[in-house]
């Protein structure tokens, strides 16, 4: 076997783990497909025969690359115009079967993560969702393995006290997201507050180009005025499909065959605690085939 067929074949047996490890670094599978194509550029002038361990040293190489092109996000989303949401992916019925998996890649958990430093982003996905050992991240984000304990502590706790409260199953999922579709699409203003956590959070991202909430939207009567007045203008002359996207049910509005809007919810305590609504089509391009995600 040559060294250009082992690297590649390395580089494929372990893809959409790099891949899934680029995407919960920074929540946009463009620049994660762009974080592998300069991982496997640096993966193949590596002599593989002073590699051990073939995953780590990817995954090493793939946080890397990932730290370095979230700095340049943070600095991009200064001027993205309104509000900024996670890229949504079409996902596979098994990504909602891995628990761990399906939260640390949903729209609630990616907003989480946002509000992390890259370095503690990239110690807290590799620690808690992939498991890794601490001297392997402290390689990967070029720190002490005592420094990374540290680091790791901190995000854990501050993960904590945002992310979602429980586990909800796909099912109850698709129930709450059927009962919202029903009362916005009917205009019961009184079913869809039956529906919404008093301090719910709405959330748009037009991207400039198609319109959205300009600000976040809080406090249930607001939100439910907001979506009972503006959701015929959205659904007027489009379908509607519940599927999977980043593990768990959501909303995708499409019009004239095209993908128009993603809305993802939130739920705590069996109410909506958030709803996420992407609409620029530059984020739509993982929506037509399901993005393989892998642990």
């Amino acid at each position: 076997m040559t060294g250009t067929t082992e690297a590649t074949e390395a580089f494929v047996t372990h893809r959409n783990l790099l891949f899934t490890v680029a995407y919960e670094m920074l929540g946009s599978a463009a620049d994660a497909e762009d974080v592998l194509q300069e991982t496997w550029l640096r993966w193949t002038g590596v002599d593989l025969e002073t590699v051990h361990d073939e995953r780590a040293y990817l995954v090493r190489i793939t946080t890397r690359q990932a730290l370095s092109r979230l700095r340049t996000l943070g600095r991009r989303k200064e001027s993205y115009v309104g509000q900024w949401l996670p890229e949504p992916l079409l996902t596979a019925p098994d990504v909602a079967e891995d628990v761990e998996l399906a939260e640390s890649v949903s729209m609630a958990m990616l907003l989480v993560l946002e509000t992390l430093t890259p370095t503690e982003r990239a110690v807290f996905v590799l620690r808690e969702v992939f498991d890794l050992p601490y001297d392997e991240i402290a390689e990967a984000v070029d720190k002490t393995a005592a420094a990374v304990r540290q680091i790791a502590h901190r995000a854990r706790s501050h993960v904590a006290a945002r992310r979602p409260r429980g586990v909800v199953s796909p099912a109850e999922s698709r129930e709450v997201l059927e009962a919202f579709h029903r009362a916005v699409d009917t205009g019961d203003l009184q079913s869809l507050l039956d529906l919404l956590a008093p301090d719910v959070v709405a959330l748009g991202d037009g991207g400039g180009v198609r319109s959205a909430l300009p600000r976040p939207i809080v406090g249930a009567e607001k939100v439910a005025r907001v979506f009972t007045k503006g959701w015929h203008r959205v659904g007027a002359g489009a379908t509607f499909h519940t599927t999977m996207v980043n593990g768990h049910p959501a909303l995708v509005v499409r019009r004239d065959g095209e993908v128009d809007t993603v809305l993802a919810l939130r739920i705590d305590d069996g109410l909506i605690t958030g709803l996420y609504a992407v609409r620029n089509p530059e984020k739509h391009s993982h929506m037509e085939q399901v993005t393989a995600l892998s642990r």
